[in-house]
């Protein structure tokens, strides 16, 4: 293979890929067979097997047991707009995640108190092994798992307070600027980082997507006097939305 020349897979899978994209392969469509691939394109059956992997790493086709591999729907990305904390009345736990007023949503949420791993203790400026509290959410947008997300909480902070679940309690799902303003703690600092990874098998799944696929999640953390209060992950499918920040400017 000269230099800089594809290899034959990786040229296969493009000409299938831009049938995709254009049309000629609608969704739902069932993908050439591995021997009409070979006979097509000229190339064996492991440049044809091995083309087929690379459109499906891509999410653009899918297998199904006993019948074949087909063109996979392609969703419209959605917007999941950021706006850091906005102070609204009634503000729900959903609409802080979700800024769009016109988005419609529900969730679901889970408590329980753990030991800090040293990923989260570094987040937290507290010792491993230290006492927080876990909660793990649920969102739903338009009645379809739209995002999950998992917060930790230092119980030295919310620990014999009224906030201790975020869930529960006279400020349950009030989000944690209201939260820590009730024990005396004023939040004036969110950091958000926005990375991508492939999604693991138990996301992708409440997520509605395919395993392997990759997924964005934004690294979040309030702060109060420099002091974090809380710490969380905020995770959705890479294909299926976009993150937009509406940033004010001061």
């Amino acid at each position: 293979m000269a230099f800089g020349e594809q290899p034959a897979y990786l040229r296969v899978a493009g000409e299938l890929r831009q049938k995709i994209v254009t049309g000629d392969l609608p969704p739902r469509t069932r993908l050439p067979s591995q021997a009409r691939i070979r006979e097509e394109y000229g190339v064996s059956d492991t440049v044809a097997l091995e083309a087929r992997k690379v459109l499906m790493a891509e999410g653009l086709v899918e297998g199904r047991s006993g019948s074949g591999t087909y063109v996979r729907e392609r969703p419209v990305p959605r917007r999941l707009i950021r706006t850091g904390y906005r102070t609204v009345a009634d503000c729900t736990t959903f609409r802080q995640e979700q800024a769009d007023e016109t988005v419609p949503g529900t969730w679901d949420a889970s408590s329980m108190q753990e030991e800090a791993t040293s990923d989260i203790a570094a987040r937290l400026l507290i010792e491993p092994g230290e006492r927080v509290m876990r909660t793990r959410y649920v969102f739903r947008a338009f009645n379809e798992p739209a995002m999950l997300s998992t917060s930790w909480e230092p119980l030295s902070i919310t620990g014999r307070t009224p906030v201790l679940l975020p869930e529960e309690g006279p400020l349950a799902g009030r989000g944690v600027v209201d939260r820590m303003a009730a024990i005396d703690l004023v939040v004036d600092n969110v950091v958000e980082e926005v990375s991508a990874r492939p999604g693991l098998a138990e996301e992708t799944h409440a997520l509605g997507g395919v395993p392997g696929h990759a997924v964005l999640v934004i690294s979040r953390t309030y702060y109060a006097g420099g002091r974090p209060v809380e710490t969380a992950d905020v995770v959705t499918s890479a294909d299926r939305y976009r993150v937009a920040y509406h940033l004010p400017v001061r």
